[in-house]
């Protein structure tokens, strides 16, 4: 393979002209949202788990190779962005600056041509990655996230050449890549990317990516799109813009993600230009393999020459293959074994994650699990809200600010979802290790705090409310939790007392843009008993997503900053169990929020099956085992 940068390449360089209609064939193979699940394990429950693990996309990738190879077909392995962060493992990885990152070696290991970026890829900040960068094996691609000052380790761009076989002879075929993300990233991670760096359009920076690439030559353009599927309506600065990008003149393939969802699949279907089943957008092929190694996304092209020194592509074919699949039961069952190259290659790491994530942190006298975190108390949150709180206190000491009421927001880190049946916190009463401090809290937050009105405070938690579906009183059967919202947008005030009344229409849109000032699905906001008022003021422990705009909260847009310094929540819930930090009031405080009742009014909980260990816990809602679905998650219903 030579790789040529965006820079280089002579477009008028005189090029060998295979004869009109001299066929060739090209197979691009696709990881994307790996989340640095690169066994088949779960280090949180320290178990086996495979339903993830690039060492079981590798078997995969092999074969995909293979099978190109027997009929001819060059072949162009690449990645879609957030890889880095996601597991124990991306954490010491991160930390561990004296030893050669296993992604990268990973990447090296497997043949990688080209990586791009994804928001998350920035979780540990530009040094770090910066860092990581410097051993990547192929060109690390951005086209629309740039660095304000110093050298970049990332480039906007690449042009690879694949020699295809095109009758008797050979060709050289040059292949354009260009990378984008949600430009959205400047919010969500502005703690580390704040006067550092600049996002652009998602769609403005592809139509410039594909003009100079053409122009330097280009046969084929591909997109590594980190963004999702929406409506398909173009609009500056979208967060999931794959149809749109599709749309674009110039490109002939799309790899997205992001959201962690399937295509080709049914998860798309209806959407304006996608023909899901078949992956195809805007007539494009694209793939999007899902998370953590879950899927090989697999685009096969046949391009006819065109007789003036160019292609053009006959024949499209987009197609998903699996690391595994689910009996009658919803038990996940391995298709494909783990790679023994590269998992021998990355034993080290998986043994000193192992070890470090068993060191031990403090007891517990209760079992901490999500399986009801959308309709009973969690007391893993209760947990992480009175760390916060714990810290934040400190901070306010001496400041008119201390004065106010504290509350701390959480929100679930696991909850099922698109992460399937076994992604939720179960921590046993006892001895707790560092495994379990990241169980109940997964993402790499730090804290931070905000002054809120009690209008504001509302209008936040009427944006959580947003979750669940609207229920019709007397009615049964219909999913308590809408499948597509994000479950990490569920935040609790911990400190106040609300009621949640779900035969109401939701206040916002996902967007976060108002649907009716008259909707509510807040009543009985208090603190310690008494109302609150729309001018009360209150001081909010929360974490950094949150605090950015992450999530669309357009009541925290207005918020005033308190500054603390730079606090890592899983440190500070660290410190909370092991005593450095003192017990906090709101350890102690009652449950948040329950439902308002619904008379004869019976609603579906979707969950994990470890549920049934907790069935006790959801006395008062009268729970229904309905059995396992497709997916392998426990149905329950709930009387409301």
């Amino acid at each position: 393979m030579a790789l040529l940068s965006t820079g280089g390449g002579d477009a008028s360089q005189e090029r060998d002209q295979p004869a009109q209609g001299t066929t060739a064939r090209l197979r691009l193979l696709a990881t994307s949202d790996l989340h640095m699940n690169l066994l088949s394990f779960d280090y949180y429950a320290d178990r086996s788990e495979p339903t993830v693990g690039l060492t079981r996309t590798a078997s995969l990738i092999r074969a995909a190779r293979a099978e190109a190879n027997a009929s001819g077909t060059s072949t162009l392995l690449v990645d879609n962005g957030d890889s880095l962060q996601g597991t124990p493992l991306g954490e010491w990885a991160a930390e561990e600056s004296d030893v050669s990152h296993p992604l990268m070696q990973t990447f090296d290991h497997l043949g990688y041509d080209a990586i791009g970026l994804g928001n998350h890829d920035f979780n540990f900040g530009l040094d770090a990655l910066d860092r990581i960068l410097t051993q990547a094996p192929c060109p690390v691609l951005c086209s629309n996230l740039l660095r304000l000052r110093g050298s970049t380790s990332w480039r906007a761009a690449a042009i690879l050449t694949r020699t295809v076989a095109a009758g008797e002879e050979t060709y050289q075929l040059r292949i354009g890549l260009f990378s984008v993300l949600p430009p959205q990233t400047m919010e969500w991670e502005a703690h580390v990317l704040e006067g550092q760096a600049d996002a652009s359009d998602i769609l403005s920076a592809a139509e410039q990516a594909v003009h100079k690439l053409r122009g330097q030559g280009c046969d084929l353009i591909v997109a590594l799109a980190h963004t999702g599927l929406d409506d398909g309506t173009a609009r500056t600065n979208m967060e999931n813009a794959a149809i749109p990008l599709a749309y674009l003149e110039g490109i002939d393939a799309v790899v997205a993600g992001h959201t962690h969802l399937l295509l080709p699949g049914v998860e798309h279907e209806g959407l304006r230009g996608v023909e899901a089943r078949h992956g195809l957008v805007h007539g494009k092929p694209m793939v999007m393999p899902g998370a953590s190694g879950s899927h090989l996304g697999v685009i096969d092209l046949t391009l006819a020459a065109d007789g003036q020194g160019g292609w053009q592509i006959t024949e499209r074919r987009a197609e998903l293959r699996p690391i595994f699949e689910r009996d009658a039961s919803g038990d996940a069952i391995p298709t494909t074994p783990e790679d023994p190259e590269l998992t021998e290659l990355l034993a080290p790491a998986h043994a000193a994650t192992r070890a470090r994530m068993g060191q031990p942190v403090g007891q517990i006298e209760h079992p901490l699990h999500s399986y009801f975190s959308f309709c009973a108390p969690d007391r893993g949150l209760a947990l992480v809200a009175a760390a916060q709180a714990a810290a934040l206190r400190p901070y306010l000491s001496g400041r008119s600010e201390a004065e106010l009421p504290l509350l701390s927001a959480t929100a679930p880190s696991k909850f099922g979802g698109r992460a399937g049946p076994r992604h939720y916190t179960q921590v046993p009463a006892g001895q707790i290790s560092l495994r379990h401090v990241a169980d109940l809290h997964v993402f790499p937050n730090e804290l931070r705090a905000r002054i809120v009105t009690g209008a504001q405070l509302r209008d936040w938690l009427e944006m959580s409310a947003v979750l669940f579906h609207q229920l019709t009183p007397g009615n049964h059967g219909t999913e308590l939790v809408d499948r597509d919202r994000a479950g990490y947008n569920f935040d609790v005030l911990h400190g106040a007392e609300y009621k949640i009344d779900l035969s109401a229409p939701a206040r916002f849109h996902p967007d976060g843009t108002l649907t009716d000032p008259a909707h509510h699905r807040i009543h009985d906001l208090r603190l310690n008993g008494t109302p609150v008022t729309d001018d009360q003021r209150f001081v909010v422990a929360l974490n950094n997503y949150r605090a950015a705009g992450g999530g669309h909260f357009a009541a925290l847009s207005g918020a005033d900053k308190i500054s603390i310094p730079s606090l890592r929540i899983q440190d500070i819930l660290r410190d909370y169990l092991t005593g450095r930090l003192p017990s906090d009031p709101l350890e102690n405080a009652p449950p948040s929020w329950r439902f308002s009742p619904l008379q004869e009014t019976q609603a579906i909980l979707r969950t994990g099956p470890g549920a049934e260990h907790y069935l006790d816990e959801l006395a008062r809602y009268q729970p229904e085992l309905l059995g396992m679905d497709q997916d392998g998650f426990l149905r329950l219903g709930l009387r409301l």
